[in-house]
């Protein structure tokens, strides 16, 4: 008895420990949320006269209008439906071309598989800022620029999809494929009716994390269109706060409705990510 008291006191305190660990993780990232909130409901002024009393992370002289001005604004709304449809173009490419290069690259046989494999993988540690500047002469050699092709295109396949779901289809045990074989399945039955519904969990991790990263684009959209017309809303967002003087809370608002998307994607995949992740751990 006394032993086990013993070894459960070393339990308690480590247990302690990591929910410590925990708040304080949590609190450090819900804190720029919380103050987004905060001064995107708080008057101007108001909020402003606050500070100097050190008291704001209170609302003051709470404004819900706001957010009905907000939608009101053309500007706003005009980049949140651009952003919609440059982000479902861009994750339905992503997909189906990641889709067709993973199966390529399991259930294939070509020269230089290996090496074309590492090569794409090898992109991966390339950021945008390298390659940016040559890309965009691409598109103006092309006459892309202000064009929702020259938004999208450039990002129709994406190597991290291609390596993710490649991982997934190295999951299907071989005896599928040769029973597919057996029943005179062609590549694209057996990869519509067999590998995607195995790779579900994967895939729908995959078009959550793509359509985050087409919504949250900045660079690309800033260099590669100048019309107000063509603004995506992380462009637009930048220029809202500053032309909205009068209304200092305004670009808060803005920026807090903005994520409204990003909420109802992940709240619609929430299991497949739960589901991807699960089964990468298991595989792993």
């Amino acid at each position: 008895m006394g032993t086990d008291r013993h070894s459960e006191q070393p339990r308690g305190i480590k247990a302690v420990g990591w929910y410590s660990v925990l708040i304080t993780l949590s609190a450090i990232i819900l804190f720029p949320i919380y103050t987004t909130i905060v001064r995107s409901i708080s008057s101007a002024i108001p909020y402003i006269n606050s500070l100097k009393d050190g008291s704001g992370l209170v609302p003051v002289a709470v404004d819900y209008g706001v957010f009905g001005r907000v939608l009101q604004n053309d500007r706003f709304v005009n980049a949140m439906l651009l952003s919609a449809a440059i982000s479902l173009i861009i994750v339905t490419g992503q997909v189906l071309t990641s889709t067709l290069a993973a199966y390529a690259f399991v259930f294939l046989e070509f020269p230089f598989k290996k090496l074309a494999f590492a090569v794409l993988v090898g992109t991966l540690l390339l950021p945008i800022e390298v390659t940016i500047m040559a890309n965009i002469e691409t598109i103006r050699d092309i006459a892309w620029l202000n064009s929702i092709q020259g938004l999208t295109v450039p990002f129709l396949a994406s190597a991290f999809g291609i390596f993710l779901i490649r991982q997934a289809f190295l999951g299907i045990p071989s005896e599928l494929r040769d029973a597919a074989d057996l029943e005179g399945y062609s590549h694209l039955r057996f990869l519509f009716r067999v590998a995607v519904p195995i790779s579900k969990p994967i895939i729908g991790s995959f078009v959550l994390i793509s359509f985050l990263g087409a919504w949250n684009q900045y660079l690309w959209p800033r260099f590669a269109a100048d019309k107000e017309s063509l603004q995506t809303i992380q462009v637009a967002l930048r220029n809202l706060g500053k032309s909205e003087i009068t209304d200092l809370n305004f670009g808060y608002a803005a920026a807090l409705l903005s994520a409204v998307p990003l909420l109802i994607i992940l709240i619609a995949f929430q299991r497949q990510l739960v589901r991807g992740l699960t089964a990468g751990a298991v595989k792993g």
